[in-house]
């Protein structure tokens, strides 16, 4: 797959699909193990770890989507996972060790923060949350045993911008990995490894598969050697994934641009209504004026993307009344879909932090997130000045 653009290498991204038969499409290899031609053969499989064996270990389906995702983050090696949680924990689970230090944003995706102060800090792994967009802050941050910086950029729920390039300055003068969790851009709109990231993190439940019927996650890396140090551990835990899943993901990267820049669109218009509306005190979006890392996002970013927040004057029992009242954007906790989502981080996403660190990252009772979708954008905004209108 030798094209250069974003575009292009989504449209083909089965990779020319199956000379055998001829299929357009990558056929779905929906098979647990493969059959060996001889004992010698599966011999040297089990070796050489070349050719196919177990779907835990390769897979012909998977293997494709893996390819496409590397191109698209312009990465050398990718690992597709079962979730992006698996994603999250195979990365947590491969570079620390006990008594080992993370740096992670401080308003990242909830379970992400959840599972390291909860879980891998049993066995002695410390963590630092913190505005890593804070560039001062993050150096003070770094110890003499960290060995992992992990970002999202726009953060969720916040949007909240972190300097790509100066993380990984810092982490690499330390002797420290920093991996980008680059879901709300998804590949179209920010490429990490450009930046000097090792390692970037996407939910491929959200833009990339786009279409609200598949998990996944996948870990792209800039170096290959820390790729397949990554594999082992990823093999070994399980979370991998299956080849219908695989599948499924392919067919919605064919659309991913597409999906992307038409939400983008949307986005834009829908972000300069809803902060002229009475009922709404902030808009946080990349592409607004308003927005106080305009100028950083733009730097790294080839647009502000398809994600708003904004706080509603009204606090909790607004947000409550508006996600009750609307008929396009489905009240759903995911993004990227094709289709609008409505949240409410506080009851929801980061409903497992406590109040305290929700305020701490930026989280209001009254914040609401919006992942705009594709839907015509008259029937959006008129279905928000309803909703709103019961705001006030």
């Amino acid at each position: 797959m030798d094209f250069e653009t974003y575009e292009t290498i989504c449209v083909h991204s089965d990779g020319g699909g199956d000379e055998k038969s001829g299929a357009v499409v990558t056929p779905i290899y929906q098979t647990s193990i493969f059959k060996f031609p001889s004992a010698e053969e599966g011999s040297k499989r089990f070796l050489t770890g070349k050719g196919y064996i177990y779907t835990r270990l390769k897979n012909p389906t998977i293997e494709q989507l893996e390819k496409t995702l590397a191109k698209l983050e312009k990465g050398e090696m990718a690992l597709a996972t079962s979730t992006g949680m698996a994603a999250v924990t195979t990365l947590y689970f491969s570079l620390l060790n006990k008594g080992e230090h993370i740096i992670g944003t401080d308003c990242m995706y909830a379970p992400s923060r959840i599972i390291m102060e909860k879980e891998f800090s049993r066995f002695g792994v410390e963590y630092s949350f913190i505005d890593t967009s804070d560039v001062k802050l993050l150096k003070k941050s770094v110890r003499k045993n960290t060995k992992l910086i992990f970002i999202e950029t726009p953060a969720n729920p916040t949007l909240k911008i972190t300097d790509i390039k100066k993380c990984a300055e810092i982490a690499h003068s330390n002797g420290t990995y920093l991996a980008d969790d680059n879901t709300f851009s998804s590949p179209i709109l920010q490429n990490p490894l450009e930046f000097g990231a090792d390692i970037v993190l996407h939910s491929l439940t959200k833009y990339i598969n786009g279409h609200s019927d598949a998990l996944g996650g996948v870990l792209v890396f800039k170096d290959k050697n820390l790729g397949e140090k990554v594999k082992k551990v990823l093999l070994n835990l399980g979370g991998t994934m299956d080849p219908h899943q695989a599948w499924l993901i392919l067919r919605g990267v064919k659309t991913l641009s597409l999906r992307v820049l038409k939400a983008q669109e949307n986005a834009k218009k829908i972000a300069q209504f809803l902060e002229k509306h009475k009922a709404v005190e902030k808009v946080f979006y990349p592409g607004l004026n308003s927005f106080p890392q305009k100028a950083k996002a733009k730097k790294q970013m080839k647009g502000p993307g398809c994600m708003i927040s904004f706080i509603l004057k009204g606090g909790y029992s607004a947000g409550v009344k508006l996600l009750n009242n609307l008929k396009v954007p489905a009240l759903a906790v995911s993004l990227g879909g094709i289709e609008s989502l409505i949240q409410h981080p506080a009851s929801m996403t980061h409903s497992g932090l406590t109040p305290k660190q929700r305020e701490e990252a930026g989280i209001s009772d009254g914040l609401v997130r919006l992942s705009v979708g594709c839907e015509d954008l008259k029937d959006i905004l008129n279905d928000l000045e309803e909703g709103l209108k019961l705001c006030l």
